[in-house]
């Protein structure tokens, strides 16, 4: 390079310098590269650990060590010195030196703290390099290690650090919890798995060209760091995509997860719809440019089928009076048995082809494949049956069955000749935890004293052993998948034991999907699936009694007075006279978890993770589960964002 050339690079940079130092100021910013002494006490530093030679992300250097002259940069490390001074030469022999056979060869000498650089020894050859828009510079770093605490920005430093042990990449950063361990499971990368320099340097290439399209659609934009996005994007495409797609393709998948990226950048995943929609309101205009279907051809995906699973053969019951009740209106076809992610792919991707106006899936592990029909497929309509799903585009429907338990609830209290109520829960997911504790306060209204016996289905263990040894005559099962099967089969939902061991059917909450499915449906028609400016978000349809999709099925042998009280209980709840929740709620150490003035919101609820006072029991841990149990306490587990992830499965 000549002289000429290094002095119009200065320029060009001095330009750049001045620009950022006006733009700080006037947005009230600190316009020079930060100070790390002036940043950090040292009571904050737990340690030191010399890291030796590192390729240092330039984008991650922000400051210096010391005061210095800070004054000669911008906070974009750019010159803001005239021309003409010592800075300046100094600063275009470098430049020289850069694009010249010697080139910047001696390291930098600097400091890492919370993942950010502060240089102590090469201001300049950090400036020159960044003039120019290159991605590192080798450097000799001392990591600073912050005291442990339980601040995220803490937290998450020490998952980075565990992270950086094995992939010797800084360049990876994020924003959620668990997203490290995620992204090694996401390559097929065991949890403790060193990578190669090969491995290291074929992620750095894929993940360039996929920054590089996260920036193009706006990824400076959102408060979602690159990384944060490529795990959005793994859900739906494989880490061999990003090598194989042309750089076109690639633009056009980031553009199709960037609802779901959005969703990310906004911390607020999942919102709650507690009661069917409204129809759409709209004036003459909307009349003329009415674009509402009069047909619907849905599909509905099933795991399993009608004969071996009972709750497929609930849904299916669904799709049958969803047929009835709106006739030629829908055209329906459903797939049984569908186990593999592969097949679910296929039958979906078959969906679509075929002009499917919706996909309903029944299960939660076809959630990977929704995910990837939606984003193949943005006008396609999906729902899957699930809780607390963070995805935008598809839609995701349960139900408020903590009412019904409360019910059962309230009849157990009234029934058990003990105090002790046993009680058997199937997962440590969301909702489930509400149904515990709407039982027992269910009990507890009708007996002050009565304590509920917890077991769970998914643990080791034969509950009727301990509920024996206790005394317990009145049990609390599965809730029943159907109005039909609870009526055929009382081994669902409240059961009693005689005196002389006769067992006795009391009660059954129960799903009633077919409602469920006209009123999503019939919504459709009406245009009241919202809007695609709405489509950024996460719904949850979790509708209760009022609905019809969840009921109480009482037994013939329950008392007459028994019988009255569950009914005002229901009919008050489907008024919404009545609230479960709205009393004072300690839970089992004893705290106030509502004070019976301020309802407890749906959010609250739906992830509830504690017991009230009263439950004899506790949540178990994931690695306390049943090897079957496992897979979806992964998907929808109250503490599924801290269980290690799987190199192979559904990436959350």
């Amino acid at each position: 390079m000549s002289l000429t050339e290094a002095i119009e690079q200065y320029k060009r940079a001095l330009k750049q310098g001045q620009k950022d130092y006006r733009a700080d100021v006037l947005r009230g910013r600190y316009p020079y590269p930060q100070v790390l002494d002036e940043v950090l006490v040292e009571s904050m530093c737990a340690g030191r650990v010399e890291l030796g030679l590192v390729e240092v992300p330039l984008e991650q250097i922000v400051g210096t060590k010391s005061a210095g002259r800070k004054s000669a940069f911008s906070s974009s490390f750019m010159p803001l010195l005239p021309l003409e001074t010592e800075f300046s030469n100094k600063w275009i022999r470098l430049c020289q030196a850069h694009l010249g056979d010697e080139g910047i060869r001696e390291p930098i000498k600097c400091y890492e703290y919370m993942g950010r650089f502060y240089v102590e020894e090469g201001n300049k050859r950090v400036s020159v390099l960044k003039s120019y828009g290159a991605g590192t510079i080798p450097g000799q770093v001392t990591r600073l290690l912050p005291a442990e605490s339980q601040d995220l920005a803490v937290q998450l430093y020490y998952e980075f650090v565990k992270f950086y042990q094995l992939s010797g990449l800084y360049q990876v950063q994020f924003q959620q919890l668990g997203s490290f361990a995620k992204l090694q499971a996401a390559l097929g990368f065991e949890a403790g798995h060193i990578w190669t320099p090969e491995e290291r340097q074929s992620f750095l290439s894929r993940f360039t060209r996929f920054r590089e399209a996260f920036i193009k659609q706006g990824g400076k934009n959102l408060a979602v760091t690159p990384a944060g996005a490529l795990l959005v994007w793994l859900r739906v495409n494989t880490y061999d995509d990003l090598k194989e797609m042309t750089a076109s393709a690639l633009a056009k998948s980031v553009a199709a997860v960037w609802p779901d990226v959005k969703l990310l950048a906004q911390g607020a995943p999942v919102s709650i719809s507690t009661e069917p929609p409204a129809p759409e309101k709209g004036g003459i205009l909307a009349k003329i440019l009415d674009t509402k279907p009069t047909h619907l051809q849905v599909v509905f995906v099933h795991t399993s089928n009608p004969a071996e699973s009972v709750w497929t053969h609930a849904h299916d019951a669904g799709r049958q009076y969803l047929e009835k009740a709106l006739g030629e209106r829908v055209h329906v076809k459903t797939y049984f048995n569908v186990r593999s992610a592969q097949e679910a792919d296929r039958v979906m991707e078959e969906a679509a082809e075929n002009g499917a106006d919706l996909i309903v899936a029944t299960a939660p592990p076809l959630i990977g494949a929704c995910r990837k029909i939606v984003a193949k497929n943005p006008g396609l309509k999906v729902l899957n049956c699930s809780l607390d799903m963070p995805y935008a585009g598809l839609r995701t429907y349960y139900s408020r069955m903590y009412e019904s338990k409360f019910i059962t609830g309230a009849i157990a209290g009234a029934m058990a000749r003990e105090e002790i109520i046993g009680y058997v829960a199937n997962y440590p997911i969301f909702g489930v935890p509400a149904g515990i504790n709407a039982f027992a306060l269910g009990a507890q209204m009708v007996n002050p004293h009565a304590k509920l016996l917890l077991h769970w289905s998914c643990t080791a263990g034969n509950p009727a052993d301990s509920f024996h040894q206790r005394g317990v005559t009145v049990i609390s099962n599965r809730e029943s998948p159907s109005p039909d099967l609870a009526a055929a089969g009382w081994g669902w939902g409240l059961i009693q034991f005689t005196a002389e061991g006769r067992e006795v059917p009391l009660a059954a909450p129960c799903w009633n999907w077919g409602p469920f499915y006209e009123k999503v449906i019939d919504g459709i028609f009406k245009g009241n699936w919202e809007s695609g400016k709405e489509q950024a978000k996460a719904i949850n349809y979790w509708w209760g009694m009022d609905s019809g999709v969840i009921d109480v099925q009482l037994s013939q042998e329950l008392p007459e007075g028994v019988k009255r009280m569950a009914l005002l209980l229901k009919n008050a709840i489907i008024s919404r006279q009545f609230d479960p929740f709205g009393c004072r709620i300690y839970d089992q150490e004893g705290n106030l978890r509502c004070d019976g003035q301020t309802p407890l919101t749906p959010e609250e609820i739906v992830r509830m993770d504690w017991l009230c006072l009263g439950v004899e029991g506790f949540i178990p841990e994931f690695d306390a589960l049943l090897p079957m149990s496992r897979s979806i306490v992964r998907l929808l587990g109250l503490y599924r964002d801290k269980i290690p992830p799987e190199s192979e499965g559904v990436l959350l």
